[in-house]
């Protein structure tokens, strides 16, 4: 079956392994995708480069209309040059102590060895410092000229102030960032110590990261530490040793940057102190600690990528998109940078980033990187030399569509809501009952790929690490993260009176556990056992504020410590098996066990796709194949992020501006008022039940399908590599895989799904309608009798109207087929009359509870057809001359005495309620018609069917018995009509039966 497919839809050909070198050597290859979509190995290194986004005009600021064109880095491609030569030189003109430190690190047999992204980082900042930067020229023509060193300058807004020198450094996940920054501060530390008097080489390092849980985990960065990394990476040779220990470290983060309030004295605030503005010295003094006094500094920035600033000259209204924090983040860090510069000085700033490229509204083009990147080594180059897990993504799907539906889910779901809402417009973020509806079969079966791999790690030897996996869904907002959690975590809060008597009883939130709704055997949550988390942003933002007067609750600080050690044997979250989070997981994240991620927002970048990917990159292990030499492969299963690795620019297309049309006014005719039809407006439907029992004609139910066409059933996913050039690949290097649902299967039963949507019934018949009618209604007291009722309704329409089409009975249980069933059994249940109950009776509104085709007026473009029989002038229509078509017959039908008169439901306002998978909508049929016989039909004129269609019809049958039964503006029926060609006769029939 993987071979066919592989033939039949996808262009690009799998490749025998993704890997393609050691990470321990520089690359000498890469893959391409080539304009015939074949995958090759192409000879060399691929060059550097980025990807940005092209704005449209300010008419055109749609996101899907924003383009991402590739640059190369022309500055890391020079120096990638000149670092290569002067490496093969022997480092020429470093310091005798820079070469024994460059010479240890390579050396033959060493343990553990370090990267070759790691040593290039490392080789690329010494070049210039004590080559390039201190006015020294190499024997060789440097590629890297003095345009780009000029580059490595980044201005403050006020010329008299001193520019930074800054130096970035690209590195993805996982690849090492913090060995590098031990390289580089005992590199730094162990010059200085032995020439005191070189000032290339600062003694003293500030470390500056963004939150509490990075900086605890850059102390090892400490000479002094138990755990520190030179002597875990054995990265300075004995001799050198005590000179390293000469240097101080100290480490903070970007919040005690901020400017000291004038009225605070020794970290306490004094009404009656006022200080004045806290000058550059003061500031340096704080800041700096046992720093101050030692000279210039050597910065160091972790996720350097939030120390920007905006362009000279810019408003703050530039940063538009740019949330109010990460503006202020950013203009903090980089002010207090300017101020130790001016303070003590500051050699330069080592900027250490995976991403360090300008974001939205920024004021810079976005995704651009910035200008002082002087070393990149990928995610992509990552991926080729096994440094980090090889993403597998949906490349085909039973939908048998061009892009796998889970490819990119939220654009999917988003779309489908749109177009089920067209009333509403675009734009509106769906609601979070319909996203879990729409997402849960993706979601269970990527939640039934973790519990293979959980059940492999349990079935190994007792050697082998028992960690769990974990399974990350990072969600759009926190309503949407909230319904997830409920769902897999079977966690709800719930409101209840406090026990007692009497009125002003308050109202009490407690939280209560039960089985969630995926794998519950291995997510749901107990008092007792958290395998399921939820990651409560602002409480966990409150935690991991590095500002040293703010206030941190227990909460907030519990949560900071489960998620800082998720996978970490003997810690808070080493059993945590799935997190729900908001946008994207705070940097941090250093979890090494992440199997599988489900994205759940919009994604509109490809720079947005890989920080997010990148939280689940890291790898498990790290020891090479004895036999190849390269690192084994791990995976890590991905759905709903796009993530293409390379982006495509598309093209506008330009569509002609609309003709303008003259206006058509539709109108009731005053002299046509016998021609008027009154309808109810119906809001729900009021049961009265005496003795709680109920009816349902299935045979006249609607019939139910399974569709894997439409929700994939089975999914083959692939590793994603590589580039292709021109559009977006699809898939990429490595053999298919193919992924199912068994595991679901195996852990469901189709009773206890029967079981389930009975109960839904019941909760709803007693939860709503019941009671708006003000009467008896349904009561807590009917549930034991009615569900034995409706679960005999459910196995009867599960064996009698279901198609599962040769799937297995537990797709079933998806929420989407069982929310159809729930609406579907709703509104075909009726009193049972037979045995003595009331009927069904309409619910109206308090105000208007009849309105009246004499209430049309309005104006359109659309095209309009003359009427006789009508109160209304004018037949507008909408598609594909259906509506002119019927109003003819409806003409037709009318002159042969079939119907006295008709009304087309254009801006008349007759509507329907009715609920399709959970959630409320209105049906508005096509015409309401008087027949001769005095009924007054709702005709639907309808070619195709969907399943959608058949609860609005199901739900129009059900107010028209509502409707009969009140009885106060004549009896009603109901019709559909496939072919309005055939009108006239169907009409014949429906006035012959009634």
């Amino acid at each position: 079956m993987a071979e066919e497919r592989r033939g039949a839809q996808l262009p690009i050909q799998p490749v025998e392994r993704p890997i393609l070198y050691s990470p321990y050597d520089e690359p000498d290859r890469y893959w391409l995708y080539g304009e015939d979509h074949e995958p090759r190995v192409v000879p060399g290194r691929r060059p550097a480069g980025y990807y940005y986004r092209v704005r449209r005009s300010a008419t055109q600021q749609l996101s899907y209309l924003a383009e991402e064109q590739r640059e190369d880095l022309a500055g890391v491609n020079a120096l990638r040059e000149d670092i290569k030569r002067w490496r093969a030189s022997g480092y020429e003109g470093a310091t005798e102590v820079s070469k024994k430190l460059l010479r240890y690190w390579r050396r033959e047999g060493r343990s553990p060895r370090l990267f070759f992204c790691q040593l290039e980082a490392a080789e690329t900042i010494i070049f210039l410092n004590e080559i390039r930067l201190a006015g020294r020229r190499p024997r060789f023509s440097p590629k890297f000229d003095e345009a780009h060193l000029t580059s490595l300058l980044d201005h403050p807004a006020d010329p008299g102030q001193p520019p930074l020198r800054r130096l970035g450094i690209k590195m993805a996940t996982g690849s090492g960032k913090t060995v590098v920054m031990a390289m580089l501060i005992a590199w730094s530390f162990c010059n200085r110590a032995q020439v005191r008097s070189d000032t290339r080489f600062p003694l003293a390092c500030l470390a500056v990261c963004p939150n509490l849980t990075i900086k605890e985990r850059l102390q090892v960065l400490r000479p002094g530490r138990p755990d520190n990394y030179y002597d875990a990476f054995d990265l300075v040779p004995h001799a050198l040793r005590p000179l390293l220990n000469q240097g101080k470290v100290e480490i903070t983060n970007w919040h005690l940057f901020a400017p000291e309030s004038e009225h605070q004295e020794g970290g306490q605030s004094y009404a009656v102190v006022n200080k004045g503005p806290e000058g550059d010295d003061a500031f340096c003094r704080r800041v700096l600690g046992e720093l101050y006094g030692e000279g210039e500094i050597l910065v160091i920035n972790d996720e350097a990528h939030h120390a920007w600033r905006a362009p000279v000259g810019a408003e703050p209204e530039l940063a538009g998109e740019v949330q109010r924090s990460e503006l202020e983040e950013a203009t903090v860090w980089v002010n207090g940078l300017d101020t130790l510069n001016r303070g003590v000085g500051v050699r330069f700033c080592a900027d250490l980033s995976a991403t360090p490229f300008y974001i939205a509204g920024s004021g810079h083009v976005e995704g651009s990187p910035f200008p002082w990147l002087v070393s990149d080594f990928g995610l992509v180059d990552a991926i080729e030399c096994g440094i980090v897990k090889i993403p597998r993504l949906p490349v085909s799907d039973t939908t048998g569509r061009p892009e796998p539906r889970y490819f990119n889910l939220w654009r999917n779901i988003v779309e489908e809501m749109d177009a089920k809402e067209r009333r509403g417009g675009r734009g509106r973020s769906p609601k979070p009952e319909a996203v879990y509806r729409e997402a849960q079969p993706a979601l269970l079966t990527l939640a039934g790929q973790w519990v293979e791999r959980f059940k492999q790690i349990e079935e190994a030897s007792d050697e082998k690490d028992k960690t769990p996996p974990a399974l990350i869904i990072v969600c759009d907002n926190t309503d949407v993260a909230e319904e997830f959690y409920k769902h897999i975590s079977g966690e709800r809060v719930v409101e209840e009176e406090e026990p007692g008597e009497g009125r002003g009883r308050r109202k009490v939130k407690r939280t209560v556990y039960g089985s969630g709704d995926v794998f519950p055997e291995y997510f749901s949550n107990s008092e007792t056992r958290k395998p399921t988390i939820r990651i409560d942003s602002k409480l966990l933002a409150e935690a991991e504020s590095g500002d040293p007067n703010a206030s941190r609750s227990d909460a907030a600080e519990e949560l900071r410590q489960i998620v800082a050690t998720v996978g970490v044997k003997g810690q808070p979250g080493e059993q945590v098996r799935c997190v729900v989070s908001v946008a994207m997981l705070n940097e941090g994240w250093d979890a090494h066990n992440v199997t599988n991620i489900l994205g759940l927002r919009a994604f509109e970048s490809q720079l947005l796709c890989e920080q997010v990917v990148g939280r689940g990159l890291r790898r498990m292990d790290y020891a090479p194949d004895p036999e190849t030499g390269l690192l084994t492969e791990e995976y890590v299963d991905i759905y709903g992020v796009p993530f293409s690795l390379i982006p495509f620019k598309g093209r506008e297309v330009k569509a002609a501006a609309p003709e303008d049309k003259p206006l058509n006014h539709v109108r009731a005719l005053p002299e046509r008022a016998g021609m008027e039809i009154r309808f109810p407006r119906v809001e729900g439907y009021a049961f009265a039940l005496k003795r709680n029992l109920i009816r349902a004609d299935l045979e006249a139910m609607q019939p139910l399908r399974i569709e894997p066409e439409r929700e994939p059933t089975a999914v083959f996913v692939k590793p994603r590599v590589g580039y292709e050039l021109g559009q977006p690949t699809m898939s990429g290097p490595g053999e298919y895989q193919e992924q199912t649902r068994e595991a679901y299967y195996a852990s469901t039963h189709l009773q206890t799904i029967c079981f389930e949507i009975a109960r839904m019934v019941v909760d709803r018949l007693l939860s709503g309608v019941g009671r708006k009618a003000g009467g008896a209604g349904f009561t807590r007291q009917s549930r034991q009798q009615l569900f034995p009722q409706v679960f005999r309704l459910v196995q009867d329409y599960v064996e009698r109207k279901v198609d599962f089409r040769g799937e297995d009975p537990c797709e079933l249980g998806q929420q989407k087929y069982v929310d159809r069933v729930v609406g579907l059994l709703c509104d075909a249940i009726r009193p049972d009359e037979t045995q003595g109950e009331p009927p069904l009776l309409p619910i109206l509104n308090r105000y208007d509870p009849t309105w009246s085709t004499a209430k049309v007026d309005f104006k359109t473009v659309k095209p309009c057809h003359s009427t006789v029989h009508s109160h209304v002038n004018l037949v507008a229509a909408d598609t594909a001359r259906w509506e002119q078509r019927a109003a003819f017959r409806l003409e037709q039908a009318a002159g042969k005495g079939l119907l006295r008169f008709y009304a087309r439901n254009e801006e008349l306002g007759f509507e329907i309620p009715y609920e399709f998978m959970g959630i409320g909508h209105a049906y508005w049929p096509d015409y309401l018609v008087r027949l001769a016989d005095g009924r007054t039909l709702a005709l639907e004129i309808k070619g195709l069917e969907t399943e959608e269609d058949r609860a609005k019809h199901e739900a129009a049958r059900r107010w028209c018995d509502a409707v009969n039964t009140w009885g106060q503006l004549g009896e009603w029926c109901f019709h559909v009509t496939r072919d309005p060609q055939m009108l006239v006769k169907e009409l014949e029939g429906v006035v012959g039966r009634g």
